[in-house]
């Protein structure tokens, strides 16, 4: 009975990648890591969990000039290109290239152009009905904006994947996890209601991009579809899981979107060295859980997550619940080992050790989050009949 049961949850889901992502690395001091997909690959393959019913790999092919131009300038396009073959130009460098967080690298448009294929992809498997779930682990570049590189990302694929569905009549919720936030995404749909965009970040008085407020709703048509719930630096799963519940779950409910995009950046977890929260992947996996539980398609991308073996884990787990696969995590996930992490004592399987806050934890936390959850309420629930 449990074996039927079980494969009556498995869910057509599809894994968007190639190993072309992984041949374009960031310079080697870069926090950032192209190598996290390929590796929570590696770790569905060793654990049965990739290529079961009703999952299919799929490999991207990269976004065409004419698909990058539905949100990128031509000319910032041409300077990504002309960069890594030292043309670096006083206007390229106003455009953040050549900075520690968007250095110049063979590659660079090469790699960008195929994420953002990917996740383009992934939409389009979601428009033809061809599955309910498309994951795209090196997808999620949310800071970039049309004439800009920032925060690691060249190519807002995030961006080109919601008016890629838009354009098909689509009405879209961005839910972004990911620690820092999605202001590339946020900015494209300010003044739109036909995505709504809600993103759960570390604040931005201690973390870059310094932005994404409660107060910061939206303009214009767009007034009440932009949601922001800064969260303060120590947030643990309990909070963040009840910020999930009161905020996100209600909006997406009275929004009605027809499909839902997910960033799940996993530097929220706890020992990311590029931020403060104590999450463990567990806090995500019920995040993709409530998500699902609205029975949308759902286009999942990755994000941040600088603690590579980490956040490779978290993905996979990620996976896992994406195509109603998670009761296999609960059994070992076969054959893992037990090993150190820097979020958990971790022995063995895909989830992470539960961690109890501490009072003082809970004192500091609580207060903080709450007010936040309020505000949040007070400034957008109105426009949606809550």
């Amino acid at each position: 009975m449990a074996a039927a049961a079980r494969h009556e949850s498995l869910r057509q889901a599809a894994f968007v990648h190639s190993p072309a992502l992984e041949q374009y690395p960031y310079p080697p001091d870069s926090p950032f890591n192209t190598s996290r997909a390929g590796k929570a690959r590696q770790i569905l393959l060793s654990t049965g969990l990739l290529g079961g019913p009703g999952q299919r790999e799929v490999a991207p092919a990269p976004a065409e000039r004419e698909a990058l131009l539905e949100f990128h300038t031509a000319k910032y396009l041409d300077a990504l290109r002309r960069a890594p073959q030292g043309e670096l130009t006083v206007e390229g460098l106003h455009m953040g290239l050549g900075t520690p967080d968007c250095p110049v690298f063979v590659g660079m448009y090469e790699y960008a152009a195929l994420a953002a294929g990917a996740t383009l992809t992934a939409a389009e498997l979601l428009l033809a009905d061809e599955t309910a779930v498309a994951f795209n682990p090196s997808g999620g570049y949310h800071h970039a904006r049309p004439s800009r590189a920032a925060g690691f990302c060249y190519v807002n694929d995030v961006v080109l994947g919601c008016l890629k569905l838009t354009g098909a009549g689509r009405r879209v919720v961005f839910l972004d996890v990911d620690v820092h936030h999605g202001d590339g995404v946020q900015e494209a749909f300010y003044s739109r209601r036909d995505v709504m965009t809600i993103s759960f970040h570390q604040s931005g008085r201690t973390l870059f991009p310094g932005t994404g407020w409660e107060d910061d709703i939206g303009v214009g048509d767009g007034a009440g579809y932009s949601v922001n719930v800064p969260l303060p630096p120590g947030t643990y799963d309990e909070a963040f899981g009840r910020a999930i519940r009161e905020v996100a779950v209600p909006l997406i409910g009275a929004y009605r979107p027809d499909v839902i995009v997910l960033e799940l950046g996993l530097d929220g977890l706890a020992g990311d060295p590029l931020a403060n929260l104590e999450l463990t992947n567990n806090a995500y996996a019920e995040v993709i859980e409530r998500v699902l539980a609205f029975g949308r398609p759902v286009l999942a991308t990755g994000g941040g997550g600088y603690h590579i073996e980490n956040t490779a884990r978290g993905w996979a787990l990620a996976w896992s619940v994406l195509c109603g696969q998670a009761d296999a995590t609960e059994d070992g996930a076969a054959g893992l080992g037990g090993v150190m992490l820097g979020s958990t004592d971790w022995s063995g399987g895909l989830r992470d050790r539960l961690r109890a806050p501490s009072g003082e934890q809970r004192m500091r936390i609580d207060p903080v989050v709450n007010a936040t959850i309020e505000k949040v309420k007070r400034n957008v629930f109105a426009f949606h009949g809550l």
